[in-house]
């Protein structure tokens, strides 16, 4: 810990604002990150701490204002992707201003670096990888990038697939009742896309078979051009699955594959189409893998804490044992 010292310094009249909200909300979760106390009078922004925390805070501050100004609703979470870009060494601007889809005065757009570059990834290749654990936005970006895509005209439809574990050979397929009578499997699909889509487009999007929702089983003997392909939870496909669904490919079309190599829940002889791919397809043109870690899962501020604290035990647990 060096010297502690004190630094004032101006902010925009949006910034005091947002500072101000909320019982000082992002006042704190910036003392919090950065080690230092913050206080706010007026216009002006009062930091103390050591020498290293006083010009970061001073950083962030200022990236935080490039963001309001821009329109962008700060949080603390906000605040956490602002540091965790800085420390990464990277513009937390360029990464927080790229709104991928917006819906009802809702903004999807990375949180993190990683995300930005899986998001850069998917725009750029034909092919994209996303792996990592849960809450990362890998499916989540992706299909906000596909009904970008297919809005703006760039693709004729999306299809979002997952490797159901039986049901997909059991459903009969019928477009306008797939909603009445959906896999439980599949529902967080839906959810997502009714998270960026109006209810009654979407299902006019469904019934003129622009949009599909169905288990990998459908994708069998087609096909695929001018569409936007998601393939969710990977992990589950087999290597055979996973060869049949990546030759789908047509012309003009992107696929997007997204999976947790951790959470794989075939059976234990079986090895995973996800975990297969990764050590045949690295190399290839026009192929992206971008692979999340702990740091880009974007969730509540007390959810990180619980799995640290669960984390923390696990670790006193193993020393435990060693003794």
């Amino acid at each position: 810990m060096g010297e502690m010292a004190t630094l004032s310094f101006p902010v925009s009249n949006e910034l005091a604002q947002e500072l101000g909200s909320d019982r000082d909300r992002l006042l704190g979760a910036i003392a919090e990150r950065l080690g230092c106390r913050v206080f706010l009078r007026g216009n002006e922004v009062t930091v103390e701490g050591d020498d290293g925390a006083l010009g970061q805070a001073r950083i962030v501050l200022e990236e935080l204002s490039q963001l309001v100004e821009q329109g962008l609703t700060v949080g603390p979470q906000t605040v956490d992707a602002v540091t965790g870009v800085l420390s990464a060494e990277g513009r937390p601007v360029d990464v927080l201003h790229d709104v991928v889809w917006r819906h009802r005065g809702k903004k999807i757009a990375p949180k993190t670096l990683n995300q930005k570059r899986y998001v850069d990834a998917i725009r750029e290749a034909t092919v994209t990888f996303g792996i990592g654990p849960a809450g990362t936005g890998k499916t989540y970006l992706a299909m906000a990038l596909a009904v970008a895509s297919l809005v703006d005209r760039e693709v004729s439809r999306i299809i979002l697939t997952r490797p159901a574990v039986e049901a997909g050979e059991r459903l009969g397929f019928l477009p306008g009742d797939m909603l009445a009578k959906v896999d439980p499997y599949l529902r967080p699909l839906f959810d997502a896309l009714y998270d960026m889509l109006d209810a009654d487009k979407l299902t006019a999007y469904m019934n003129k078979g622009m949009v599909e929702v169905a288990p990998l089983a459908f994708m069998r003997g087609r096909t695929l051009n001018d569409s936007f392909i998601i393939l969710d939870e990977a992990q589950n496909t087999t290597p055979e699955q996973m060869q049949m669904f990546l030759t789908r490919l047509g012309f003009g079309s992107k696929i997007v594959v997204t999976g947790d190599v951790t959470q794989v829940d075939l059976a234990r002889d079986q090895r995973s189409g996800l975990v297969d791919v990764a050590s045949v397809l690295p190399g290839v043109p026009d192929i992206e893998f971008v692979h999340f870690g702990s740091e880009d899962v974007v969730r509540h501020k007390l959810v990180q804490r619980i799995v640290a604290a669960y984390k923390e035990r696990a670790e006193l647990d193993l020393q435990a044992v060693r003794r």
